[in-house]
Order: C-alpha cells, then sequence, then structure tokens
C-alpha cells in the first residue's frame, strides 16, 4: 500500500500504520469486511485500506464540525472542491481571510468552512489549524506557505477518495454517541479502531480536545459496550495506560512534527478477542517501530 491517501496533515499521522491494521485484519478474518474510525481526523488509516481493497466499506466520524465539512465537502461536491484547489491564492493576505472564516463560520456554506479547514491544513505549520503559516507572515522562511500544497496531487487524492464514496459513511456525532448507537448495528465482520485525542497537549493540537474525565470515561465504553474487534491508541501517558491496564498493549516510537520535530512514545490496546500476529510477522512494524508487547 501506498502512503499518504488522505489530504490532511496530522501531528503523528497515523497513516504508516496501515499495514500493520491489515495484518490484524487478516488475523482475525476481517478483510474485506466494514473498518471504523470514531475519530476520523485526516482518516489516513481508512482511506489507505479502503483505497487497497482491504476493507469494503469505511465509516468515519468526526465530531469536529470544520473537519466533518471537509469530509463532507470532498464526497458531495468533489467538482467544486477540487476546482478551489486549482484555483486558490497562496498569499498571506488569503490566509488571513481563511482563518477568519474558520475562526468565525457562522453563515458560511459547508463547502465554505470545509475548504478553509482544508487549506489551513495544508499552509500552517504541522497542519494545526491554529498554528502560524508555513515561512512566517513575512514568508522569509526556508520553505514558503505553498510547501505542502501540491495542488495536482492533493485532487489526485480527493478524487480517488470521491469515486469509492459509496463505500464511506461519515458521521458528525459525539464519540461517545457513535460508540453506543451505531458501532453495535454493524457487521461482525468490523474492526474498530479508535485514536482518540492525545491526553497531553491536545489543546495546541486539536479543535476538539478531551478533559482527563472524558478520557476515563471512552475509555470504559470502549472497553465495556463496544462488542466488535477493536483496537485504540493513545499517546503514553500514565493515566491512559492505566485505564487500560487489564488489556494487552504495545508501545512504539513515533516522530511528530508538531512545530518541531521530536520522538514520542505512543500505546495500542486491544480487544480481548482480537488474536495479534507474531512481531516478526508484522514487517511494517518491525522495520518502523520499537515494538514491545504487554500481556493481559
Amino acid at each position: 500500500m501506498n502512503r499518504y491517501k488522505t489530504p490532511l496533515r496530522y501531528p503523528g499521522g497515523k497513516q504508516k500504520l496501515a499495514p500493520f491494521v491489515a495484518e490484524l485484519m487478516a488475523e482475525n478474518g476481517l478483510l474485506g469486511g466494514h473498518y471504523v474510525e470514531p475519530y476520523a481526523g485526516g482518516a489516513g488509516v481508512a482511506m489507505e485500506l479502503l483505497l487497497a481493497g482491504k476493507a469494503a466499506h469505511v465509516h468515519l466520524n468526526e465530531s469536529c464540525t470544520p473537519i466533518y465539512a471537509f469530509w463532507r465537502s470532498i464526497l458531495t461536491k468533489t467538482e467544486q472542491f477540487c476546482r478551489r484547489i486549482a484555483s486558490a491564492s497562496l498569499t498571506v493576505a488569503e490566509w488571513r481571510r481563511q482563518r477568519e472564516i474558520l475562526l468565525h463560520p457562522e453563515g458560511f456554506a459547508q463547502l465554505d468552512v470545509g475548504f478553509r479547514l482544508f487549506y489551513l491544513n495544508r499552509c500552517n505549520r504541522s497542519g494545526i489549524p491554529s498554528g502560524g503559516v508555513i515561512g512566517g507572515l513575512k514568508q522569509d522562511g526556508p520553505w514558503k506557505m505553498d510547501a505542502r500544497f501540491p495542488r495536482n496531487e492533493l485532487i489526485k487524492r480527493i478524487e480517488a477518495i470521491a469515486s469509492r464514496g459509496k463505500a464511506i459513511t461519515m458521521r458528525n456525532w459525539d464519540a461517545e454517541r457513535f460508540l453506543l448507537e451505531c458501532v453495535p448495528k454493524l457487521p461482525e465482520k468490523t474492526l474498530v479502531y479508535c485514536d482518540p485525542p492525545y491526553y497531553h497537549k491536545a489543546s495546541r493540537l486539536y479543535l476538539n480536545h478531551y478533559g482527563p474525565e472524558d478520557h476515563a470515561r471512552i475509555a470504559r465504553i470502549i472497553q465495556h459496550a463496544v462488542r466488535r474487534c477493536w483496537v485504540v491508541s493513545y499517546d503514553g501517558a500514565f493515566d491512559v495506560i492505566k485505564h487500560y491496564s487489564r488489556r494487552r498493549s504495545f508501545r512504539y516510537d513515533l516522530q511528530y512534527n508538531a512545530g518541531k520535530a521530536y520522538m514520542g512514545t505512543e500505546v495500542f490496546f486491544f480487544s480481548d478477542k482480537l488474536r495479534l500476529p507474531s512481531a516478526s510477522g508484522i514487517p511494517a512494524i518491525d522495520a518502523a517501530l520499537k515494538l514491545t508487547i504487554s500481556p493481559a
């Protein structure tokens, strides 16, 4: 599977883990089934699996309205969205205008809000909506604001996703409601991948983020109410590890690019009925990640 099928950039994006998730699906007889992301964000893994034919249908949920507006727009107004990419003005004046609209989206159409989110995601440092423009307001940095805006490539990604639009179900629900009301109705042949907002530094990375009590509540729901095979990934916060202390897990090192590149530790947790491939059988993990399996 080639990387970077998603048009959105995310700090610590999980696209490179798609081969590992595909291995999990194969090991558990889930290939060709349904795949679910209650926290869609950039949906990097989902798009990799769908476009590679590993998942027959993906269910994406995103409670952040601008991000949801982006996904709905590229699925339902593909041509208009791509025309906007082709003609977008990549200037600081335009960046200021787009940012103001995203900060005050009231009264704007879904397509407008979705494109503003996309524009800032591609033009801001590390793709963070609240971050500054690449190259600075004077555009005197080594990289300019168009450095992550390859128009033709982005249009190709969006067109490829839209071509599979009938295999994508998109919702704008709270993740808790999505897990409790939507997931139980899905086929048994389903894998749920939960990638909640990070425990630490979340307020500067996301438009929506959780407090400690939210993380605790979601952990209870995932572990006690989700009756499908599931995987959870998080930053390696002590409180998060405590919430999932009875589950099997592994830790891995991941490079982040949120403002500056640095290494961080993340953790995967697994539902009890999910069979795990042996570490030696996961080339993507062996080559890219430092893997430690912890027993239940």
